[in-house]
């Protein structure tokens, strides 16, 4: 590969653009490699880290033509983040945080492509992940041409260090510690380097939001959530917006030690990949907002909303977000929601949480009708009941044991 362009004069290009290795080489690669005239870079904020957001901008004014940073954070919590609370949506058995996040990133950087005139977006994505569909998917749907250099010219991370280096482009990973970071608000995701090898233990240095187990506080604490119409409204009593709550109890929960995920997971390309994440607020937030649906949903409504759910868990993996049954979905799971609502405790301790109670003013619980000292049932109701129950089970079994 060389930096030799085979075509110039090729216009605007927008660029999906981190500030990380491979976003940042893409700069140059789409100037030197592909002819573009102008290379306009745009980066959404959805809960990065502050540094790493302002590292973005700088280094994206710095190097590209021209650059915009947008503040996405409340739309991503309230329109995907909630849903996602709502639907338990749990991929392979995770809370997602990447994927949730992809469709709305592209969304803003189509509205800068049509703003800025471009002829075509790029992204860093790889050929062998999930982020190069979820991208595509959102800028094929406006109609865009998608111009993507890792993919398309097989590109090795080893060679886009030294291709940084050769250029004078900082970059944050070394071949040392080459570990890939995606953080939101919602989710941190560490792969990369040894982490490749399903059998290496990962070191601990790869964490930055949980604490370990075995150096988690030896005493547990309680945390109490209340949910209103199955999004949360409150920690421990106090109302707060969306991102409040959640940057607060990911301190929480993560200084306990809870939220992390070791795992191999299915990619949708058929790739089995082995991946590291951390989510301490998903990871208690889903937990309480399912415990409280088995208080306020009928027997019915659960069993339906768990097949919902992994539907819904699926798509929103995939990024299908603009999918007809991703929005029929939504609208079963927003009509259950409505009674969704009551006050979860939580108690987190070494790694684990445990749901110590739960209370709602829409519960499906009658505390008298059940209590073995209860008078308002009369049990020799169910007598009847008793002796139709099982009849087609007990007639096969007679029939087979003549």
């Amino acid at each position: 590969m060389t930096d030799t362009p085979s075509v110039g004069g090729k216009g605007t290009v927008v660029l999906a653009f981190s500030g990380g290795l491979d976003t940042s080489v893409c700069v140059p690669i789409l100037k030197n490699m592909y002819g573009y005239d102008r290379i306009v870079t745009v980066a959404v904020d959805v809960g990065q880290p502050a540094a790493e957001v302002k590292m973005a901008d700088d280094k994206g004014k710095l190097i590209a033509d021209k650059h915009y940073t947008i503040d996405a954070k409340d739309a991503f919590v309230k329109n995907h983040v909630f849903p996602a609370i709502r639907a338990n949506a749990l991929y392979e058995g995770y809370p997602m945080g990447t994927s949730l996040a992809r469709p709305l990133i592209a969304e803003e950087i189509v509205k800068i492509a049509k703003k800025e005139g471009a002829n075509a977006i790029g992204h860093g994505c790889t050929g062998k992940g999930n982020d190069q569909l979820r991208f595509d998917f959102i800028f094929r749907m406006h109609g865009f041409d998608i111009v993507a250099p890792m993919r398309e010219h097989n590109m090795t991370r080893e060679w886009e260090i030294d291709y940084a280096e050769q250029h004078g482009i900082p970059i944050p990973v070394k071949k040392s510690t080459p570990w890939s970071v995606d953080e939101n608000i919602w989710s941190r995701s560490i792969e990369g380097g040894r982490l490749e090898e399903t059998d290496y233990h990962p070191p601990e240095e790869i964490y930055h939001w949980t604490t370990s187990p075995e150096a988690a506080p030896n005493t547990p604490e309680l945390v109490s959530i209340t949910f209103e119409n199955g999004v949360p409204v409150a920690l421990n009593g106090k109302k707060m917006n969306g991102i409040d709550l959640i940057v607060e109890l990911n301190k929480i929960a993560g200084k306990h030690g809870v939220g992390r995920n070791d795992m191999v997971e299915d990619r949708v390309l058929g790739l089995k990949a082995r991946e590291n994440y951390e989510h301490p607020a998903a990871t208690v937030l889903i937990a309480a907002h399912g415990d409280l649906e088995k208080l306020t949903l009928s027997r019915f409504e659960l069993k339906f909303k768990h097949i919902v759910d992994d539907q819904w868990a699926e798509l929103a993996y995939m990024g299908l977000v603009h999918e007809p049954l991703y929005h029929d979905l939504n609208a079963f799971i927003n009509e259950t929601q409505k009674r969704v609502s009551g006050t979860v405790d939580v108690q987190l301790f070494k790694g684990g949480l445990h749901i110590l109670g739960r209370k709602s003013e829409n519960a499906i619980y009658s505390q008298d009708m059940v209590s073995f000292d209860t008078t308002t049932i009369d049990q020799r109701d169910a007598i009847g009941f008793s002796k139709y129950f099982g009849l087609q089970g007990r007639m096969v079994w007679q029939l087979q044991n003549k």
